[in-house]
């Protein structure tokens, strides 16, 4: 029985789904990050799920076992996949099951910025009517809505803003000229022309060395004053220091998911000097947390897992090679008898040859088999023909450039 141990908040169709599939479920959603690598080690899960908590290297070491770390969302920056792609383990995510409920959020921190609605409610609270100081706003409709990053939340954000009567322009790396054209939004070559031109602009990067402070001081001096920057990214995305003082000294106003030093659980104390400032409007880092996304995402770890305990394989795997440093296929053509592929290992060992990658399919029947051996380097011919010659059950063997 495959166990799996879920070590946050998880929806209840995603763990039933799960024993249906018959999983071993554990869960443990209170666990701390620090508390993990001992409950891993006590527990040994085959499956590791998280959605927001972080999986280090203590933690990915500590269970002989495990072999999956499924993220229950789309970003993967709070697990170490370089030490899980060191330990042999899978690390695989839901890209897109959020995409909806963030952009909805993207809107409503647009409208925060545009109508100062948080303060509105406050000064209400306060048993303030300020209607002379509210009365003034820019509104949306005509205005251009700058988008840095077009994956599927980044579409999702700009189909809501077409609908909204907002002109569209776009920079991302996988954008072309065509395609900008074919959806009816804006073509930017860089970010800072993105900046330059929009009124608002909203960031849908994943967080990267190369995204990291991508919104710098050079960035919002490229913005128009009084301009609006929205992020539900991540924290790194944004340099907070520049951004602060850019409100103070251009009137940015910035709705904000996501921030830099942001508490590791679900509750806790935030000291942020840039959330304080006037104008800037600000949610918990609630993007995905809809019950629509929640479940779309719970319905995706369930496939996942049905995936990796079926075949072996892992569905939205973010640390496979995407290619080897394989230079030549082995392609060996044998009876389908036990110890034949086991007599072509031992040889390419003796050559000092390393396997990357290994397929054998059976001719119908099972009586023959082809196995498509992707190798480090190639056999002499000499090494070849020993194969042939001392194993009666391989038919050919041909050697092949990648």
């Amino acid at each position: 029985m495959i166990r799996v141990l879920i070590a946050d908040k998880f929806e209840r169709a995603g763990v039933d789904g799960l024993k249906d599939l018959g999983c071993e479920v554990i869960e443990r959603p209170d666990t701390t990050a620090d508390e993990l690598p001992a409950l891993i080690k006590e527990i040994e899960p085959k499956i590791l799920v998280v959605r927001s908590k972080k999986v280090t290297e203590p933690t990915l070491a500590a269970g002989g076992r495990l072999g999956l770390v499924i993220r229950a969302g789309a970003g993967v920056d709070t697990i170490d996949v370089k030490a899980a792609s060191r330990l042999g383990i899978f690390v695989a995510n839901c890209p897109g099951k959020n995409a909806v409920a963030v952009a909805e959020l993207v809107m409503g921190l647009l409208l925060s910025c545009d109508r100062r609605i948080p303060d509105q409610v406050a000064d209400l609270r306060a048993g303030q009517w300020r209607k002379g100081e509210y009365a003034k706003a820019r509104g949306l409709m005509g205005r251009t809505l700058g988008i840095v990053g077009l994956g599927q939340i980044g579409r999702e954000v700009s189909r809501r803003a077409h609908a909204f009567g907002m002109n569209v322009a776009v920079w991302s790396r996988q954008l072309t000229v065509e395609e900008a054209k074919r959806i009816g939004v804006v073509y930017c070559e860089t970010p800072l022309e993105v900046a330059r031109i929009s009124d608002a602009v909203t960031l849908n990067v994943a967080a990267t060395p190369e995204t990291a402070h991508l919104v710098n001081a050079e960035f919002l001096a490229a913005m128009k004053p009084g301009a609006y920057l929205i992020n539900t990214s991540r924290g790194t995305v944004v340099d907070e220091a520049a951004l602060a003082e850019a409100i103070r000294s251009k009137g940015i106003r910035a709705g904000l998911d996501v921030y830099q030093n942001e508490p590791a659980g679900s509750a806790g104390t935030f000291d942020s000097e840039l959330a304080k400032l006037p104008g800037v409007y600000g949610t918990h880092h609630i993007g995905a947390s809809t019950d629509e996304a929640q479940l779309a995402i719970a319905h995706s770890v369930v496939r996942i897992v049905e995936e990796y305990v079926n075949t072996g394989r892992a569905l939205h795997c973010i640390n496979q090679l995407a290619r080897s440093s394989a230079t030549h296929v082995l392609a060996v053509r044998h009876q389908n008898k036990p110890g034949v592929l086991a007599h072509v290992f031992q040889a390419l060992l003796d050559a000092e040859i390393n396997v990357e990658e290994v397929e054998n399919l059976a001719y119908h029947g099972a009586e023959a088999a082809c196995a498509r051996i992707h190798v480090t380097g190639a056999p002499t011919e000499a090494a070849i023909a020993q194969m042939k010659q001392t194993n009666p059950n391989i038919i050919s063997v041909d050697l092949l450039p990648v």
